[in-house]
């Protein structure tokens, strides 16, 4: 079986050769700093950086706005972009109204890989819980759930339009394996928001894009951060089919939420904060999630990008273990 063909398999309660083994995020910055200084070639690219890791390769296409939104100068992330309507008006909207600006010609180079089954197709989304927060920035999104709801409702509407444009612009060249939407509204102790504000707010933009996902064959899913194990509920509700990253210094426990959610696909789950430990604590980590490997549905993977306290050695020790335990479900 190619790395397609596994992937597909897995996350359809099949029973693969074996499973994937991927990375299913790029490393932190300082992390590639210091991988280069000890030898990892300079002039790699991400899935270039996979495949000389071994690591079976997923090309993952990030198809957002805030790039091309105008932050103002001295102006922290946390902050956001805006302070009033006409800001919204004059910096985001027009942004989101435009047409999605893709290269055709390297979308056509990933389908053709797709077609090889060489590699897996990831398109990311910018989520209807994240992208506010990235404009109003962090408090104020949270007050506009209850100050200016018409407001939220017509950027998400706005965002949702936008995300249907880029849906259908990938969909002209290649169709995703899997689709998720950005959305980090979980921290340690759980959601930062009601189920009734989800179910107001964010639930009737997914079901304008996830019918049209799904018509494609297109998996689904959420990539939050934290403890997502109370909102699954809410998102399956939504018609989300699966989540990542299933982050264990939250608190998640990947073979609880396969007890209560038996059809939940999962990617994820390796504590990576054990890493820099060396062998015999990565082998204990992936102890831990083999019964759940062996249940289908569960791609195992980094709960987060890899910090940079490992070494290159101890992630390509990492590497070689994820392909053994790849191996043997």
């Amino acid at each position: 079986m190619n790395v397609r063909e596994r992937f597909k398999a897995v996350m359809n309660f099949e029973a693969p050769d074996q499973l994937p083994a991927m990375e299913w995020i790029s490393w932190w910055d300082k992390t590639i700093e210091r991988w280069r200084s000890e030898g990892l070639p300079c002039e790699l690219s991400r899935e270039d950086t996979l495949r000389w890791f071994g690591l079976d390769v997923n090309e993952w296409i990030w198809l957002h706005s805030r790039t091309t939104i105008a932050r103002p100068q001295d102006r922290a992330r946390s902050q956001g972009v805006i302070d009033s309507e006409d800001d919204y008006e004059r910096l985001v909207a027009p942004v989101l109204a435009a047409k999605p600006d893709i290269n055709k010609e390297q979308f056509s180079r990933i389908a053709a890989a797709q077609k090889r089954g060489d590699v897996v197709v990831w398109l990311q989304l910018d989520g209807f819980f994240w992208f506010p927060r990235e404009i109003f920035g962090v408090e104020k999104h949270l007050f506009a759930f209850f100050d200016q709801p018409e407001f939220m409702h017509r950027m998400n509407n706005d965002l949702c339009h936008y995300n249907l444009a880029c849906l259908e612009t990938v969909l002209e060249i290649l169709t995703p394996d899997v689709m998720t939407f950005a959305e980090d509204l979980s921290y340690n102790h759980g959601p930062m928001l009601s189920r009734k504000l989800f179910d107001e707010f964010i639930t009737p933009y997914y079901q304008q894009i996830i019918p049209l996902a799904k018509e494609r064959g297109i998996i689904p899913m959420i990539d939050t951060d934290g403890n997502v194990t109370k909102v699954i509920p809410w998102l399956q509700a939504a018609g989300i089919e699966g989540c990542l990253p299933l982050e264990r210094m939250a608190g998640v426990d990947v073979a609880e939420l396969r007890r209560c959610y038996p059809t939940w696909r999962m990617i994820g789950g390796f504590d990576k904060t054990v890493t820099h430990f060396g062998e015999d604590a990565i082998r204990k980590e992936f102890e831990r999630l083999l019964p759940v490997m062996k249940t289908g549905g569960y791609i195992p993977s980094t709960d987060h990008q890899t910090p940079p306290d490992v070494s290159l050695k101890t992630f390509g020790d990492y590497v070689r273990l994820l392909k053994k335990y790849c191996r043997t479900t």
